[in-house]
């Protein structure tokens, strides 16, 4: 290997649609309350894209700001890999439209779909790839339209998903940046949150996400803790060295039970649930935008992202800033 040994994210950029549900807004759709949805999951609000817009168009406007973010120009990227379980359309991938838009060079493109995973999985291609000396730059994203698959007369989904993007451009560098990234899935676990129709065994099907919501909470707490400890492993350190966790941002509940297990202080977590609810794959991209913009993280710090999600797919990764 060369000096630019190590993969390092140098920009951030997001995308958050105007629109805002509110709880209050919820109460008049389905059998629920304010109180109800902030006690059970952290939740006040969540962003809902405009109908005629679609989830290449949030992911465009992230990368465009990730891209000035890292004064990066869009030549200067040598691939594209978006995490989606909501693409445009089943094909051609939302990378492949973003690669058309961007006017980058005719570089490789393609989705990941690993449920709200699917950042972290993204990670951990783009780490290895620049790592082995294939790619000097690319350009990461996660974005969602979640509210297009939801069931807005279902109380035990409706009120957990919102819509959002995040991007981050990922380059060689000289000094550490992305120290591990650990993944696993069980997929005998997959009708416990999955989306019955569209794919090739019922095409016809319900497109509406199904979820079984105490099976999954169960799954996620224990998950989330041994796969942090693992990437934490991984890098070297110890918890004690962790400065800024930021978990997938599913469910309040969730992240507190997590942070307890790894014994990490409060202080120490960083949380925006109750403005976006769970975004799937752009939630802990817009956290770490909003972790970054608010001072949370300095130079030489180690951040632990950890997510669970459908599939059941998870990943943690430790990141040096």
């Amino acid at each position: 290997m060369d000096n630019l040994s190590f993969a390092k994210i140098t920009g951030t950029g997001v995308y958050i649609p105007e629109k805002i549900l509110s709880n209050k807004d919820l109460e008049s759709l389905v059998d629920t309350t304010d109180e109800w949805i902030k006690a059970r999951t952290g939740i006040s609000e969540r962003r809902i894209l405009e109908k005629d817009k679609a989830t290449s168009d949030m992911c465009y406007e992230a990368c465009l700001q990730a891209l000035k973010n890292s004064s990066t120009d869009p030549n200067e990227i040598d691939g594209i890999i978006v995490g989606t379980v909501t693409p445009d359309y089943m094909t051609p991938s939302v990378a492949c439209l973003l690669q058309d838009r961007l006017k980058t060079r005719k570089v490789f493109a393609f989705d990941v779909s690993a449920g709200c995973s699917g950042f972290i999985y993204c990670l951990n291609i783009a780490k290895a790839m620049i790592e082995n000396g294939q790619v000097k730059k690319l350009l990461v994203a996660g974005s969602e339209n979640l509210s297009k698959i939801v069931d807005y007369t279902d109380r035990g989904t409706c009120i957990l998903f919102g819509d959002g993007a995040g991007a981050v451009v990922i380059e060689a560098s000289e000094t550490p940046g992305i120290m591990s990234v650990c993944l696993g899935a069980s997929g005998k676990e997959a009708e416990l949150l999955y989306t019955p129709g569209g794919g090739s065994k019922d095409p016809n099907g319900s497109r509406f996400l199904v979820m079984h919501g105490k099976e999954v909470f169960k799954e996620a707490v224990k998950v989330i803790q041994s796969n942090s400890l693992e990437a934490i492993d991984a890098a070297g350190i110890t918890p004690n060295e962790i400065d800024l966790f930021i978990p997938h941002q599913a469910n309040m509940r969730i992240i507190e039970a997590a942070r307890e297990r790894l014994n990490l202080p409060i202080e120490k977590c960083f949380v925006n649930i109750e403005k976006y609810g769970n975004t799937s794959s752009a939630s802990v991209l817009l956290a770490l935008h909003e972790a970054l913009n608010e001072s949370k993280i300095k130079k030489g710090d180690n951040v632990l992202f950890s997510v669970f999600g459908a599939g059941f797919a998870w990943g943690s990764a430790v990141i040096k800033w």
